[in-house]
Formats: structure tokens, C-alpha cells, sequence
């Protein structure tokens, strides 16, 4: 039987996925980039090979023996020393991975996008597939490369890749070893670091439902469309109120100003670029996060059957796993 490639698969994400499809009785090549923490993988019947994604000739020989391609290998941070490599995995990376998988054959490339390569309403509704990039001015390297990487996806879906894109909103969960940017909200607050709420909100998701979005998405989903992956659409305050209820912790009294919390991201970042140590927080960061990210998941509820998680029971996850493995 041919196996199915998840790249990415040591990852948060990556590695519920391969949960997803042993489950399902799939032999699963997961590739690892060259000395990644591969403890999500531990204890699970996969072939692990380590490759780096922007390598061609590595590609090509990693898809032998495939049928099927998840791409999820990314680079989901903030803040680099140098945002190169951030283009160099999301955006080349990507189109090495595709090239690859067109030439290979394959009968289906489920490729993991974000929410951050969609726009956002003017009249603040949450956004659906159909909405376009528009947040230049507030979009860190991060989401411009996202979004650069699901424009070329999109195109070798146009030219006959039978390519299905999702796009993760915020996921929570268990095995978020990183902590992803998205994990650090919760692990702040479990460390008592989060002195107030902030303005805006976002779209949260529990890591299972976005893992079984992408499976569906291989079976149901359709060629060249893409489904956003999430749920839960919640202001700062009320997730704050909400991860201290279930964690409980006293809630932080102070909504935090705008312009004060931006300006404070604007000196931490500038400080730690001098001291070359990764800030806290980034201005970039913080213009994006003070908006409402909200975002409409009901297409792949209708058409992949995304499951929902109820947000206290995600959030309960996240706590329990983050205690129980030193984080806290």
C-alpha cells in the first residue's frame, strides 16, 4: 500500500494529523527537518526520515513510494533574527514540496494555509473563505509568507495538482511542545505573566478538530478550494476570563491601551534586536492581534464534517498538558 507524506509532522498540528490517519489504518512517511524534537512521533508505527524541505532532490526521493502529500512544514513564529528564513521554508519551501508532488503524481495534496492569508470584513463579520488578503499594514513576515505560499499552492491546484488547501485558525491543545506563538497565550497566563487583556479578539480551534479537517479535506474537500479551520470566535477578555476559570487563576482586572501596548511592543522588539535575544512581543504582532480575527469555519463544518470541540474542554487540555509536562 502506498504511504501518505506529512511534512511538518513533529510539529503541533503535523503530529495530530499522523495520530488522524494511523487511526485510520494509513502508513505514514513523516518527515522531520535535521535535528527537530521528534516527542510527538515517540511511540507511534511511523517511518520517520529527516529531510530539509527546500531541498529538491530530498523531495523527490521522500515522495517515492507516496501516494498522498500533507504539507504542513512551516516556520510559525513572530519574530527571527532574520525573516529570510522565514520566506526561504514558507514561501520557497512550498513551491520545492508542490513541484514535487506534481511531478510525483500524486492523487491528493492537502496543504496547510492559515487563516492569516485571508482578509478581514470591514464591517467586522467574520470572515469566509471568499475574502481576500487586505491587512498589509498590520501583517508581520509571518502572515505575508502565508500568505505568498497559498497564492502558489493555489496555482498548481489552477494547473492540475489535485490540491485542497486549509487554513488553521488559532489552535490549542495537547503535545504544543514549542509552545507555538498561539500556546504561549495560555502558558503566559499559567505563568502569571499577563498583566491585563488587550483590545480585539480571535479565532480559536481545538488542534483535533484542524487535524480532522485535514483528513476530510483529502477525502471530501474539494480541488483548488480552501477551508478555514476554526470555531470559536472570542474576545481577548473572554478567553482570558475563560482560561483562568478553567485554570484557576485570578483574571487580570486591566484592559491594557491600545497605544500603550503597542508602543510597548515597539521597544521590547527594538531592545531585543540589539541584544539579539527573541522579544516577548513584536509591534507587528501587536497591530494584527488588536484586531478582530474573526473568521467563519462553517464551510468545512458543512462540507468536511470539521467537528467542534467545546472551547473550555480545549482550553482544559492545553492546561492540564502544559502542567503535567514542566512548562509551568
Amino acid at each position: 500500500m502506498a504511504k501518505v507524506l506529512v511534512t511538518g509532522a513533529a510539529g503541533f498540528i503535523g503530529s495530530a494529523v499522523v495520530r488522524k490517519l494511523l487511526a485510520q489504518g494509513r502508513g505514514v512517511r513523516a518527515l522531520v527537518k535535521p535535528g527537530e524534537n521528534t516527542k510527538n512521533l515517540d511511540g507511534l508505527e511511523v517511518e520517520i526520515v529527516s529531510g530539509d524541505i527546500t531541498d529538491r532532490d530530498a523531495m523527490r526521493r521522500v515522495l517515492e513510494g507516496c501516494d498522498v502529500l500533507y504539507h504542513l512544514a512551516a516556520i510559525y513564529a513572530l519574530w527571527l533574527p532574520d525573516n529570510k528564513v522565514m520566506y526561504d521554508v514558507n514561501v520557497e519551501g512550498t513551491k520545492t514540496v508542490l513541484w514535487a508532488a506534481y511531478k510525483a503524481n500524486l492523487s491528493r495534496v492537502v496543504y496547510t494555509s492559515s487563516i492569516a492569508a485571508v482578509g478581514l470584513r470591514d464591517d467586522g463579520q467574520p470572515s469566509d473563505e471568499t475574502v481576500q488578503f487586505n491587512k498589509w499594514h498590520v501583517a508581520n513576515a509571518y502572515v505575508r509568507s502565508k500568505w505568498l505560499s497559498e497564492r502558489d499552492a493555489l496555482r498548481f491546484a489552477e494547473e492540475g495538482l489535485p490540491l485542497v488547501a486549509v487554513n488553521p485558525a488559532f489552535p490549542f491543545g495537547e503535545r504544543d511542545i514549542g509552545p507555538t506563538p498561539t500556546g504561549n497565550f495560555i502558558l503566559q497566563m499559567l505563568q502569571r505573566k499577563v498583566p491585563g487583556y488587550p483590545d480585539g479578539g480571535f479565532c480559536a480551534v481545538d488542534v483535533e478538530d484542524v487535524a480532522e479537517a485535514h483528513v476530510q479535506a483529502e477525502q471530501k474537500g474539494r480541488v483548488g478550494e480552501r477551508y478555514i479551520a476554526g470555531n470559536h470566535n472570542i474576545t481577548w477578555k473572554e478567553f482570558t476570563e475563560t482560561v483562568c476559570e478553567v485554570a484557576g487563576l485570578k483574571m487580570p482586572k486591566r484592559k491594557l491601551p491600545g497605544v500603550a501596548v503597542r508602543g510597548m511592543a515597539y521597544a521590547i522588539e527594538k531592545i531585543a534586536e540589539r541584544q539579539h535575544k527573541k522579544p516577548l512581543m513584536t509591534y507587528k504582532s501587536v497591530l494584527y492581534a488588536q484586531n478582530n480575527l474573526f473568521f467563519d469555519g462553517s464551510k468545512a463544518r458543512r462540507e468536511l464534517g470539521m467537528p467542534v470541540t467545546p472551547l473550555r474542554t480545549t482550553i482544559d487540555k492545553a492546561v492540564r498538558w502544559f502542567r503535567a509536562n514542566g512548562y509551568v
